[in-house]
């Protein structure tokens, strides 16, 4: 008889909670580390998820409710005991806590932080008076700072009293006598220093800091740049708030790239986890830009009806209309995608533009010249091999296709290259010129393009 499979530990979970087995859960889950027992449980019902918290340690619990996904610790939210949620939000991370609290109601939040401990609410309070989108938000005050006189031995202790609570001791922080932020150290710089060394001997008194109030798009490219585990947060007089880390960074960009790529879909950001969000509110997020691009779309039909008497006289042309219209779509959001990226990752400014619009100019043409190629390849090849015949004229038909799907990709290239920084420039979101956007707007522009080089090629032919 073969030997039975090990239970992995989500049935080991399972099978506990199935069994009422309280007991032998408590023994269970201190042995698994937080991350992995909220991915186990995040999508569990939510009396299970009860009885799971109410089994773990303060801290683990904690640090489990910070890997949940928003709507699991919605529901927990609404069913944990007071005390024991205010416990858990005394716990939290100072960043983490502010995060949750920017997207519940304010009432609800006005009530737990006058349950916070005093320090724990001043905290609190302080990262939510930053702006939304603010590094300020992003930071958190646990850190280690040390002074200048300080010896080796002095520092290594200060570690270790204060190192549990501090978000990171891979970088230690030196500040004067008024707070102000003087260098950035390694721990290394540290231990390998001469027991007999001072901090400033060590010193160089160079150091990369964030502002409180600078966006979190610019301490992105930062970090970026840097490619530190952690930055310093100072105010406008060079005072030490806080630090930001990298794990918060990765969340952000994380955040960020989802945002940016549901818009590029044409849909607004859905702000939760696909599975998660209600029907009905993303049904909501995605008709705004179903409606705009519908109706966008509806001038292409006045456009088609504009050359209404060409298409009645050359029935030909609307064969070739899909295919010339979404080559230039097509052009126009590969376009729109490659700018958005090279502008999230710095690459592209607002001030390179003529550089972006001088390549794409050179990328559109040549793009258009290989279709255009491969167009009127495809019309001669057909009408040769008798598989469609285009009538006496199907030379000068061929060469109206071609010629057209020069111009439509250049034009969709440049459409799609230039509206993203264009919509930077007035200050919007770069993402919402979606790539279903700039199809939209080439297919409307696009006919136009078409049925007048078509008349240039055609008039007194066909036309």
């Amino acid at each position: 008889m073969a030997p039975a499979h090990p239970l992995t530990s989500a049935e080991k979970i399972h099978d506990l909670l199935a069994h009422h087995d309280f007991r032998g859960l408590k023994t269970l889950l201190p042995s698994l580390a937080a991350p992995d027992l909220a991915h186990l449980i995040d999508h569990q019902p939510v009396a299970e998820l009860l009885i799971v918290f109410r089994l773990l340690p303060l801290a683990q619990a904690t640090r489990v409710f910070e890997y949940l996904t928003p709507s699991a610790q919605n529901q927990l939210l609404g069913q944990l005991a007071p005390e024991q949620l205010t416990a858990m939000l005394n716990h939290m991370a100072p960043d983490d806590r502010t995060n949750l609290f920017e997207r519940l109601p304010p009432e609800f939040v006005r009530t737990q932080v006058e349950r916070l401990a005093p320090e724990q609410r001043r905290v609190t309070l302080e990262l939510l008076g930053f702006p939304h989108d603010s590094v300020g938000r992003l930071m958190t005050p646990d850190y280690i700072a040390l002074r200048e006189d300080w010896s080796m031995a002095e520092v290594f202790d200060f570690i270790r009293r204060h190192g549990a609570s501090a978000e990171t001791v891979t970088m230690l922080y030196v500040v004067d006598v008024q707070g102000r932020l003087i260098d950035d150290l390694h721990i290394r710089e540290f231990l390998m220093a001469p027991a007999t060394a001072h901090v400033r001997d060590i010193m160089d008194r160079r150091f990369v800091c964030l502002s409180a109030q600078q966006s979190q798009e610019k301490a992105l490219a930062d970090f970026r740049r840097h490619q530190r585990v952690a930055l310093p947060v100072t105010d406008a007089h060079g005072v030490l708030l806080g630090i930001v880390t990298l794990d918060d960074i990765l969340a952000l960009r994380e955040r960020e790239d989802t945002e940016d790529m549901q818009k590029l879909g044409g849909s607004e950001a859905l702000d939760e986890p696909y599975l998660q969000i209600p029907l009905l509110k993303m049904v909501k997020k995605r008709a705004g830009w179903l409606v705009v691009l519908f109706l966008g779309e509806m001038f292409t039909a006045t456009a088609m009806g504009f050359f209404e008497g060409e298409i009645e006289k050359a029935v030909v042309l609307a064969l070739f209309v899909p295919l010339v219209i979404s080559s230039g779509g097509n052009a126009g959001s590969q376009a729109t995608s490659l700018i958005i990226r090279a502008m999230s990752l710095g690459e592209v400014t607002i001030g390179r533009w003529w550089q972006v619009m001088r390549r794409e100019l050179l990328a559109g043409l040549s793009l258009g010249v290989i279709l255009g190629i491969v167009g009127t390849i495809r019309i001669a090849l057909w009408q040769g091999l008798h598989l469609r015949d285009y009538g006496p004229h199907w030379v000068p038909l061929a060469l109206a296709v071609g010629f057209a799907l020069v111009g439509i990709v250049l034009w969709g290239s440049l459409a799609g290259s230039m509206l993203p920084l264009l919509l930077k420039k007035v200050g919007f979101d770069p993402a919402t010129s979606s790539a279903p956007f700039v199809a939209t707007l080439v297919d409307v522009t696009g006919l136009v393009i078409y049925f007048s080089v078509a008349y240039l090629f055609l008039h007194g032919t066909l036309l």
